[in-house]
């Protein structure tokens, strides 16, 4: 069998999600990836055979995402002169992890695919939604890169098809432990946003990971690490607690680890505004701003009483069975 995976590459978690999934993907067949996007900075070890710069995140300085600066950089042409390129009718399976470029050339091409990922969920009218929603982003989470099929990912069971995180092998395996420090992980944020706040708290430690350094240095309380997926594991898995955006694997892995959470969605982000919704219903605090109280808000969440819920990993071989009967159904 001959399978062809999309990758959306906004992000880190699809990236991780698929280097997690491989191995297991191998016993189904020979995999060939297609990337799409540069948001990524991770080390890609995965046998890449085709990329597009397709469509792309663009952040403001402090949080948010700049939406000019995404349209400017779409290019219709070249998407859908990629989407035509790809030889889609060459493979058994067509797996869709949120790529709009995959999900044209499906159409353009009349091959069937099937969606599979965290942002699948959301077909779903019963995964948490905030309490307005965006008619865009509505229309952005159904319509970005629809497939027939769907196969979600989500923190609960909100429907039948939906399934628990990809939990990595070095997440399941490790003995968490509480080293004393904070990990950060905010690609949204800018050093000299948070870097005070941080700075006001000197009997705290925090593991800051940045897309901008290059290499681990210590100033002050605060140790800057390079986006390293080795440095972050070891940074997570020996935190006391984390402060993340609103993204879905690493709250999903800080919850399997048994840490404490701070979720700052990326602001203007539905996506993330959704997963806020889903992570305040599991109890976990929220902050949708940053002001110049953020050293105190830090400090209340450490010291607050609150009761994290247990998060289950996924069976990874059950899920893809579930996987490729779907798509021959």
């Amino acid at each position: 069998m001959k399978i062809f995976y999309a990758i959306q590459a906004t992000g880190n978690g699809h990236i991780s999600r698929a280097v997690q999934l491989y191995p297991y993907l191998q016993k189904f067949g020979e995999v060939d990836f297609f990337l799409s996007g540069n948001n990524a900075s991770l080390d890609i070890n995965l046998p890449i055979k085709f990329k597009s710069e397709g469509c792309s995140l663009h952040y403001s300085k402090c949080g948010g995402l700049d939406y000019w600066d995404i349209a400017k950089n779409i290019k219709p042409r070249q998407i859908y002169k990629d989407a035509d390129a790809l030889p889609l009718k060459n493979y058994d399976v067509v797996i869709n992890d949120f790529d709009s470029i995959t999900s044209l050339a499906c159409k353009l091409q009349k091959v069937h695919s099937i969606q599979f990922g965290h942002q699948a969920s959301f077909i779903s009218s019963k995964t948490p939604r905030p309490e307005k929603k965006s008619i865009m982003g509505e229309m952005i989470l159904k319509h970005y890169a629809p497939s027939p099929k769907n196969i979600g990912l989500h923190f609960d069971k909100y429907d039948d098809f939906i399934y628990p995180p990809i939990i990595k092998d070095e997440i399941i395996n490790a003995e968490p432990k509480n080293a004393g420090h904070i990990t950060v992980y905010l690609p949204s944020f800018q050093k000299d946003c948070l870097e005070n706040a941080f700075n006001k708290l000197p009997n705290l430690k925090f593991h800051w990971f940045l897309n901008d350094i290059k290499t681990k240095h210590t100033i002050k309380n605060v140790t800057y690490f390079p986006v390293n997926q080795q440095y972050f594991n070891k940074s997570l898995i020996n935190c006391e607690g984390i402060i993340t955006g609103g993204g879905f694997e690493t709250p999903a892995e800080a919850l399997y680890l048994g840490k404490k959470i701070l979720s700052i969605p990326i602001r203007k982000h539905y996506e993330q505004e959704c997963n806020a919704a889903a992570l305040k219903k599991l109890g976990i605090p929220v902050l949708y701003d940053v002001d110049d109280n953020f050293d105190l808000i830090i400090e209340n969440w450490l010291d607050s009483p609150i009761k994290y819920p247990t998060m289950k990993a996924n069976n990874i071989k059950e899920t893809l069975e579930v996987l490729f009967d779907t798509y021959y159904d």
